[in-house]
This record gives C-alpha cells, sequence and structure tokens, in this order.
C-alpha cells in the first residue's frame, strides 16, 4: 500500500443513491464531484402493500463508484 492510499481518508468505493426529486444527471454530476466514478448501477423495486397483495410503487437507483484517477 503506498503512502498516498494509507493517508487518504476517502473510502475506495462508495454508494450513491438517486435522491427524490434528483435526476440521474444530476447524480452523476455529485458522484463526479465527490472525486469518484461510477463503475455500476443498480435499480432495486419498491412494492407497497394493499389490502394483502404487493403492488409495485417506484424504483431505487444506486450506483456503485470508486475513486476517480486524475489524469496529469
Amino acid at each position: 500500500m503506498s503512502k498516498k492510499q494509507k493517508n487518504s481518508k476517502k473510502p475506495n468505493k462508495k454508494k450513491f443513491t438517486v435522491e427524490e426529486n434528483e435526476s440521474i444527471d444530476a447524480c452523476l454530476e455529485r458522484i463526479k464531484q465527490e472525486g469518484y466514478q461510477p463503475v455500476r448501477r443498480v435499480e432495486e423495486p419498491i412494492f407497497i402493500e394493499e389490502n394483502g397483495e404487493k403492488f409495485p410503487y417506484g424504483r431505487n437507483i444506486i450506483f456503485d463508484a470508486k475513486i476517480a484517477k486524475h489524469e496529469h
């Protein structure tokens, strides 16, 4: 492990969730501003239960991201 990695306070990987009323582009910009780059997109369904039956209600979009490599 190099000194640069030991002194780094940021985790190597982080998950970002697209917030309610946030566009995917806005989330991707937030990821970039924090110094990460997305490597995987996951969509999780959200269900609600009415009268004992489950119905699709929406979805969560989650990006797995890793620290961006800076070009010098």
